[in-house]
């Protein structure tokens, strides 16, 4: 019998060993990962092996979120990873009363958080600062932002590199409109928002080309509030006049750090080296090898993860559930099924007697925020709930805040935004023009509602009606838990956005304060000689986190190349149209976000 010989395409072997060579590759590339890790764990340095006369090397860089977050994207090989804002705020305070540890050196970088996120920073180094111990700020990147100088003025000493670009501006924003852009794709929306909810302006830039009065107003507000802000808190640290700096921003004097030098918003540019002469003198050491600098980082989220072991096993007294991100019904981030679950969580641990809702939130799916509204008012009832608000909490951020006993913001926390949108996109012509025709058929006159058919007038009605039931309903939730009338929560509503000062006047929040405050609130609420804290989502030792950081403290950074797909303006298209892709249904949500720099 003739044997019969299988002749297999090139193209196919090629595509089977490729992929073959990239899965061992994968393999390989993660045991190493763990090998690398096993070997740090076994010989690494910890936190019981500070010395004393140490200095903690505060590397402000990089992206700052509620929780500290790192992730491996296995196909590009890419690692995002963010510190936590509870492991600063936590490390700070253990690191004041910590006898080994002299100083803080802040060495800044890119830091990529919201303002209110950077105000809280600032109040944790002043409470640090009460300890008589020093801090001193470098500022050292090839630019340093108005954000990063505005948290290095609360150091008793700061410095510029050389020839490092710092131009003192004043705050700003922009808008794309992409109206134009979707009349060339054929694309057409609907926009379907509440009665009155002339401030809702997170669809403007869907069918307008410039910005409406109303959202320009609250947006002038909004940057005017924040600015003044900034200016008091840097003219108390650094004894300028606010009007001055004021000047200096509208005249554009400060280009540079030798003109910040100059005009004393630093008291002098130094390169890296004469930075840690000036650490060797205030720790009294003459050999750089006696200059004991330890990681920031590493110490302050082992001490916090050493106090949640220690919470977690014990009956901790307060829980503090960390929510960030845009509200969703799952997947990551702010979503309904993890949140609701951590509130039935703490409800049914009996040591627990009050619980802190921190809030980061620019809102998000209607449904998923009433879910969550649910699981705070029924947790509200048997245990006082305090809200703590971040850079955000609007719209379905500010929703979810409704049902708790008191409410805590920061000075430039965005919050209200009280009011609902919807868009209905419309795309036959879009498909049209790349050749393809759609045809419906059903069985009754409303079977077909998609996006390739045009709402009636009948239909857009009862659209719009559904909307105004969820802003009536929003209107009766944000007028129960404030205790006002519907007239005078419609008077602040309308989808308009607040400050948290003036969210404080108008009665939408009751104090200013940071997480640090509410969680002290909460303590003191239930008069508990017991002072555990209990953070959710529970924190874990990351290893993959602890090996970028000894990575981040040898200082091997890889370098990469920068396409022009990463330009900051494309950067913002794209998260802009990836934030609409994300909205389905009713939509609680904030007109905008500000990136400062």
């Amino acid at each position: 019998m003739e044997e019969k010989v299988i002749k297999i395409p090139f193209r196919r072997l090629f595509g089977a060993v490729l992929l073959s060579l990239f899965l061992s590759g994968f393999i390989l590339f993660a045991l190493f990962f763990v090998g690398i890790i096993g070997g740090f764990s076994l010989f690494g340095d910890d936190v019981e092996g500070v010395k004393s006369n140490t200095v903690l090397h505060m590397r402000l860089g990089g992206t700052i979120s509620e929780n500290a977050v790192t992730e491996i994207d296995p196909l590009s090989v890419s690692v995002f990873s963010s510190k936590g804002l509870s492991a600063i705020l936590f490390g700070l305070k253990q690191a004041s009363e910590d006898d080994r540890i002299r100083g803080l050196f802040l060495d800044f970088g890119d830091i990529n958080c919201g303002i209110a996120t950077a105000q809280e920073i600032r109040e944790g180094l002043e409470q640090f600062k009460k300890s008589k111990k020093f801090i001193v700020a470098y500022n050292s990147g090839e630019y340093v932002s108005q954000k990063a100088y505005y948290l290095a003025s609360v150091a008793d000493e700061v410095y510029g590199f050389p020839s490092s670009v710092f131009q003192w501006t004043g705050l700003g924003g922009e808008v794309f409109f992409i109206k134009e852009l979707m009349a060339k794709l054929g694309l057409e929306v609907a926009i379907l928002k509440g009665d009155n909810n002339d401030f809702k302006s997170a669809v403007e830039p869907l069918f307008l080309n410039s910005i409406s009065d109303s959202s320009r107003l609250q947006m002038d507000t909004y940057l005017n509030s924040t600015w003044s802000t900034m200016l008091h808190d840097i003219s108390s640290s650094r004894s300028i006049p606010e009007e001055k700096l004021d000047v200096l921003a509208e005249e554009m004097r400060i280009k540079n750090v030798k003109d910040a030098v100059e005009y004393q918003l630093m008291d002098s540019s130094m390169y890296l080296d004469q930075v840690y002469d000036l650490l060797m003198k205030k720790v009294k050491v003459s050999d750089r090898a006696d200059l004991n600098l330890y990681s920031f980082s590493t110490y302050s989220e082992s001490e916090f993860k050493d106090d949640q072991l220690l919470a977690n096993s014990g009956d901790p007294s307060v829980a503090v559930i960390l929510a960030e991100g845009s509200i969703s019904k799952n997947g990551k981030g702010f979503t309904s099924e993890k949140i609701c679950q951590y509130f039935r969580e703490v409800r049914e641990i009996k040591s627990i007697k009050s619980v802190v809702f921190r809030v980061n939130s620019p809102g998000g799916s209607a449904l998923a925020s009433e879910e969550i509204w649910r699981e705070v008012y029924l947790t509200n009832k048997v245990k006082k709930v305090v809200v703590s608000m971040g850079d955000y909490a609007a719209s379905g951020g500010y929703y979810v805040a409704t049902p708790a006993h008191i409410i805590f913001a920061d000075k430039a926390t965005i919050t209200g935004s009280i009011g609902v949108f919807g868009v209905l996109p419309y795309t036959k012509k879009m498909l049209g023009k790349i050749g393809v025709e759609v045809e419906g058929i059903g069985t009754n006159t409303h079977s077909i509602l998609s996006t390739n058919r045009k709402l009636t007038d009948a239909e857009f009605k009862m659209a719009q009606a559904e909307v105004n039931a969820i802003y009536e309903q929003f209107l009766e939730r944000v007028g129960t838990g404030r205790k006002m009338t519907r007239d005078q929560v419609q008077r602040v509503a309308r989808g308009r956005v607040w400050t948290g000062e003036d969210a404080l006047d108008i009665g939408l929040v009751d104090r200013i304060g940071s997480l640090q405050s509410a969680i002290s609130y909460a303590q003191e609420l239930i008069k508990s000689s017991e002072n555990q804290v209990v953070y959710y989502p529970e924190v874990k030792e990351n290893p993959l986190a602890v090996l970028l950081e000894m990575v981040n403290n040898e200082k091997l950074n890889t370098k990469s190349g920068i396409s022009i797909l990463q330009h900051p303006v494309l950067r913002s298209l794209e998260n802009k149209l990836e934030t609409i892709s994300e909205w389905e249904g009713n939509v609680m949500r904030l007109p905008y976000q500000f990136d400062m720099r």
